[in-house]
């Protein structure tokens, strides 16, 4: 049995998202150049990197070539999909890296753009958020200029930031020669991964307090409306319910799939077993393979042209009924 605490050692010592014979270590995303058994591990994420890459490739085609879809709220599902496309695209080559063309350097690279595409996902979930708010505390002027130069400000933001923390590893600052400084995530260091796990809570801080006044919001307007049309009380209390309970699913799916994995990051080190790690990591990217359904799918604009495209009769030129961002 290998010594727990020694990442060095040759017996165990494994590729990419690999554990180590069982033993205590970090996941390990360093690339090594001798054949790699098989892990299992491995094959789950690989399968669930196809799976977003194909699920987001067709949200990024769809407003990509649907002149209709270059408002504010589209585009702000297109840099989620992006995002998530990235990702995906990211499982998916460092398992081909690792088991059929290891390399320190593609490996390091490999390990950017996942840090980049997953922080670009959750950023993008924020400015989503944002922008939802806005257009229900700022109906007014929502359609104005305004947003439109919003909208860029925080896709720069989102992407500018996102970039930087993919580039860290790249630029130096991981833990290849130092592996006492490695994290749960081989070769990040402790210190980069608990600048991201605290970025995550901010985020979902951040979420958090938008939709609980979203939901206010919400219950304020629905009861406006139910007595200015005189509705039953009923009636008021199962729309104020199904807005909250749709709120309560974005939430609750962006909650339990990435505080497992944040909260980890936090507490443990390179010497736990790679399998813990596995454990809390596979159910984040589930939430890149849950977001297309939330946000593109269930839009109805987006359901047309699908539709339209499935039946053979695609054409630019649909027609749309403008929706806020509260109704995506």
């Amino acid at each position: 049995m290998m010594e727990k605490g020694t990442p060095n050692s040759s017996e165990g010592q494994q590729g990419w998202f690999s554990a180590r014979n069982g033993s205590g270590s970090s996941l390990d995303l360093e690339s090594v150049v001798r054949p790699l058994a098989l892990n299992p591990w491995d094959v789950v994420l690989c399968v669930s990197g196809t799976i977003i890459s194909c699920e987001n490739a067709i949200v990024v085609v769809v407003i990509f070539y649907t002149p209709a879809f270059r408002a504010p709220t589209f585009l702000l599902i297109g840099s989620l999909a992006t995002a998530d496309l990235l990702a995906g695209l990211g499982l998916i080559l460092h398992f081909a890296f690792v088991y059929f063309a290891p390399s320190e350097a593609v490996s390091l690279l490999t390990v950017g753009l996942l840090v980049t595409s997953f922080t670009a996902s959750v950023c993008s979930l924020l400015t989503i958020t944002i922008d939802r708010y806005l257009s229900l505390y700022n109906a007014l002027t929502y359609y104005s200029e305004r947003t439109v130069t919003r909208t860029y400000i925080m896709l720069i933001l989102t992407w500018g930031a996102s970039i930087c923390y993919g580039l860290l590893p790249v630029m130096g600052w991981n833990c290849l020669k130092e592996p006492p400084a490695c994290s749960v995530v081989r070769p990040l260091t402790k210190n980069h991964l608990i600048i991201l796990s605290v970025s995550f809570f901010a985020v979902f801080a951040a979420m958090l307090q938008l939709y609980v006044q979203i939901c206010r919001i919400v219950c304020r307007h629905a009861h406006q409306i139910a007595v200015q049309r005189h509705f039953l009380a009923s009636s008021h209390y199962v729309t104020t319910r199904k807005g909250i309970a749709t709120l309560a699913v974005i939430l609750g799916t962006f909650a339990s799939c990435w505080l497992p994995f944040a909260v980890y990051c936090l507490l443990g080190d390179y010497t736990y077993p790679a399998l813990y790690t596995y454990a809390t990591l596979l159910p984040a990217t589930y939430n890149s393979m849950i977001n297309p359904v939330i946000y593109a799918f269930r839009n109805q604009e987006i359901q047309k042209v699908l539709w339209a495209v499935c039946c053979g009769c695609f054409s630019s030129t649909l027609p749309f009924r403008s929706r806020s961002p509260s109704d995506v």
